[in-house]
C-alpha cells in the first residue's frame, strides 16, 4: 500500500469513526468535548488562512464569535426567528464587521498588526458586556435549538452532527480557496507585499479577503456555539479565548487547514486534563493552565515551527507530481510590439528622499527587440530607477511611460497589467511553494476567478490554464525538471532563473532584470546569458541592470551609465567602454 491509499484509508477511517462515535456507548462528556472541539476548530481554521497562510497574526478572533452568537441569540429570542433563518444573517454581520476592522487592520504592519488585534479585541468583549439589548454581563438566555421538522437537536449527540458537517465542510472550502489562484496570492502574502504587486496582486484586497473569511468562520462558530449552549454571555468572547483559538492554529500548524482541527483537539483536551488533575497536583485551583499553555507555544515555536501537523504529513506525505492539463485553454497573448518601436521611456526622472538625490533628471529609452543595460557603481542609483519604472517608488520629477501612456502614479499592480515585469536584487521567491506554484504566481493578472469559484471549484479550467503556462515557462527556462520541488530546494542560480521564468508567465513586453548575474558561478552565468539571447530572438525586450561587465558587454545592445544616480554616458557597448566619463567612476577597472 502507497503512501496515498494509506492517507486515503486513514483519512476514511477517522471521518467513519467521527460519524459512529455518538452510536457507541461513550461517556456524554467525550461527545461534549468533541462537540468543543469542532466549534473551535472552525475559528482555528480561519486563522490558518488569515496567520498561517496570510501571515496576519490575530488575537481577536473569539470577538467575531460574539457577533455570530449575539445575532443569533437576538433575532430568535426578541424577533423569533427560525435559527436556520439567522445563519446566513450571523454570517453577514461577521463579513459586516470585519470589513471595516480589516480596512483599518490589515494596513498596520511588524508588531502594530497584532497589538491591534488585541485592542479591538478588548474593546468589543467589554462593549458587550454593556449593551442593555444584549443582556450586558449577564447575557442572553432561551435560545432555542436547532431544529428539522419535528426533530430539536437538543442533546449533544444530535447537534454533533450538525457541527462536525460545518467543520468538514469549512474544511474542504479552505482547502480547495487554497489551491487555486487566489489562495496562491493568498500565501504569496507571507513573502511581503512587493512580489505578489509586482505581478498584479492587489495585496490589500488579499489581506482583506482573508482577514473577512477568518471572521465568517470565526462567526459561524459562534452561531452554532449559541444554539448548542441556548444560554450567552461575554466571557467565551474575551482576549483569552482568542489567545487560545491562536495557539491552536499554531500548534496544530499554522499552515495546514486540517492541522486546525488536530490542534483544536490537543489543546481543548489537554486544557481537561489539566483543569482536572492539575489543581490536586499543585494545591491550587488557580488557572494554571494558561502557564502551561504559554510553554507549550513557547516549546511550538522553538522545535516545531511548522506545528505537529507537519509530523503526520512526514509520515503520510501528499503524492508531490502535479498533473499538468496536455488540452488545457492556452491562455490569451499580448500582441508583440513592432521591432525598434518605442516601449520605457524615462525623461528627466528625478527621485529624492530627504536632501539625498538618488536619482538625478535621468532619461533614456527602451526599445522593442533590444537588451538595454543599466550600469553603473555601488550606489548609482540603478535599483532606484528600476523601482522608479516599475512604481515600487515615486517620481519627484519627470516621467516614465510606457508605448506612449504615462506610468507616473500607476501603482505596480496597473504597471504590471500593462506589461512590464521584474525580478528582485534580493530574489523574492515563496520557499514552501512548489517551482510550479511561484511561477503561476506570475500569471495572476492572466486569470479572473474570485473567492466563490475558488472555494467551489468552479474554476477548474483556468486554474488548468494558469498551471499549463507556469509549466510552459518553467520548460522554456530549463526548469521543467524542478516544477514540483518546493523553491526553496532550489540553488541560487536556479531561483534566478526561477525568478525570470515567473516574470514570462506575466506575458511581457519588457522584462526587467534587477542583476540576475550576482552570485552566480561562471556556468550559470553563460546559461543565463544565453537564455537572455534566446528571449530576445523570442521578441523580448529586456532591461537589465548587472554589476559584472564581462557579463554585460558582450551580451547587451545599448547601454545606460549612472553614477551618484546622473547618467554620465550612453550608447553602445564597444562606445561606452572608451567614455572617460565611465573609466573615472570605475576607476579604470573594467573599460
Amino acid at each position: 500500500m502507497n503512501f496515498n491509499s494509506k492517507r486515503f484509508s486513514l483519512a476514511a477511517g477517522a471521518l467513519i469513526l467521527l460519524a459512529v462515535l455518538p452510536m457507541l456507548p461513550v461517556p456524554p462528556f467525550w461527545i461534549t468535548l468533541l462537540n468543543n472541539i469542532g466549534i473551535a476548530s472552525l475559528v482555528a481554521i480561519g486563522l490558518v488562512l488569515l496567520t498561517g497562510v496570510g501571515g496576519l497574526t490575530s488575537f481577536g478572533q473569539a470577538a467575531f464569535c460574539g457577533f455570530g452568537a449575539y445575532t443569533t441569540a437576538v433575532l430568535t429570542t426578541a424577533y423569533g426567528i427560525s435559527p436556520w433563518l439567522t445563519l446566513p444573517l450571523s454570517l453577514a454581520m461577521g463579513a459586516l464587521i470585519a470589513l471595516p476592522l480589516g480596512l483599518i487592520t490589515v494596513r498596520l504592519s511588524g508588531h502594530f498588526l497584532p497589538l491591534g488585534t488585541l485592542a479591538w479585541g478588548i474593546a468589543i468583549y467589554y462593549l458587550l458586556g454593556q449593551i442593555d439589548m444584549l443582556g450586558r454581563h449577564d447575557g442572553i438566555a432561551g435560545i432555542p435549538p436547532l431544529s428539522i421538522g419535528d426533530h430539536r437537536f437538543m442533546s449533544g449527540s444530535s447537534i454533533y452532527y450538525v457541527i462536525w458537517t460545518f467543520v468538514i465542510l469549512t474544511a474542504i472550502a479552505a482547502q480547495n480557496l487554497l489551491d487555486s489562484r487566489v489562495g496562491r496570492a493568498i500565501r504569496a502574502l507571507r513573502g511581503g507585499g512587493q512580489a505578489p504587486e509586482a505581478f498584479g496582486v492587489n495585496v490589500v484586497r488579499a489581506k482583506l479577503t482573508v482577514f473577512v473569511l477568518a471572521g465568517v468562520t470565526a462567526a459561524l462558530a459562534g452561531w452554532l456555539y449559541a444554539h448548542m449552549q441556548r444560554a450567552i454571555n461575554p466571557t467565551p468572547f474575551g482576549i483569552n479565548m482568542g489567545i487560545e483559538y491562536l495557539l491552536m492554529a499554531v500548534v496544530g500548524g499554522a499552515g495546514y487547514v486540517w492541522g486546525a482541527i488536530f490542534g483544536a483537539s490537543i489543546v481543548l483536551v489537554l486544557k481537561e486534563v489539566l483543569q482536572r488533575y492539575l489543581p490536586d497536583l499543585i494545591g491550587s485551583t488557580a488557572n494554571f493552565e494558561m502557564i502551561v499553555f504559554g510553554i507549550l507555544l513557547v516549546l511550538i515555536l522553538q522545535f516545531a515551527r511548522d506545528g505537529l501537523w507537519a509530523f503526520i504529513l512526514r509520515l503520510f506525505p501528499l503524492a508531490s507530481a502535479r498533473k499538468i492539463s496536455a488540452d488545457a485553454p492556452l491562455l490569451e497573448k499580448r500582441p508583440t510590439a513592432p521591432q525598434g518601436s518605442s516601449l520605457i521611456k524615462v525623461e528627466k526622472a528625478r527621485k529624492t528622499f530627504g536632501g539625498l538625490v538618488a536619482v538625478n533628471d535621468v532619461s533614456f529609452e527602451v526599445t522593442a527587440g533590444q537588451i538595454v543595460g543599466l550600469i553603473g557603481p555601488n550606489g548609482a542609483g540603478k535599483s532606484t530607477t528600476f523601482d522608479l519604472i516599475t512604481g515600487m517608488n515615486s517620481l519627484t520629477s519627470g516621467t516614465v511611460s510606457f508605448a506612449g501612456k504615462q506610468l507616473s502614479g500607476r501603482s505596480p499592480r496597473d504597471i504590471a497589467g500593462q506589461g512590464i515585469a521584474r525580478t528582485f536584487q534580493h530574489p523574492k521567491i515563496l520557499p514552501d511553494m512548489t517551482v510550479l506554484e511561484n511561477v503561476a504566481l506570475g500569471a495572476h493578472q492572466r486569470g479572473h476567478s474570485g473567492v466563490a469559484k475558488s472555494i467551489l471549484r468552479l474554476e477548474r479550467g483556468e486554474e488548468a490554464s494558469l498551471l499549463a503556462e507556469a509549466a510552459t515557462q518553467l520548460e522554456r527556462v530549463g526548469l521543467g525538471e524542478f516544477k514540483d520541488r518546493p523553491a526553496g530546494d532550489l540553488a541560487l542560480g536556479q531561483i534566478r532563473i526561477l525568478e525570470i521564468a515567473r516574470a514570462l508567465a506575466l506575458d511581457p513586453a519588457v522584462l526587467l532584470l534587477d542583476e540576475p548575474a550576482a552570485g552566480l558561478r561562471l556556468g550559470e552565468k553563460k546559461e543565463l546569458a544565453t537564455l537572455l539571447r534566446k528571449l530576445r530572438s523570442e521578441g523580448m525586450s529586456i532591461l537589465l541592470v548587472e554589476h559584472d561587465m564581462s557579463f554585460v558587454m558582450g551580451l547587451v545592445d545599448h547601454l545606460v551609465v549612472l553614477d551618484f544616480g546622473t547618467l554620465i554616458a550612453e550608447g553602445s557597448p564597444a562606445d561606452v567602454r572608451k567614455n572617460p566619463a565611465v573609466i573615472a567612476a570605475y576607476l579604470g577597472g573594467v573599460a
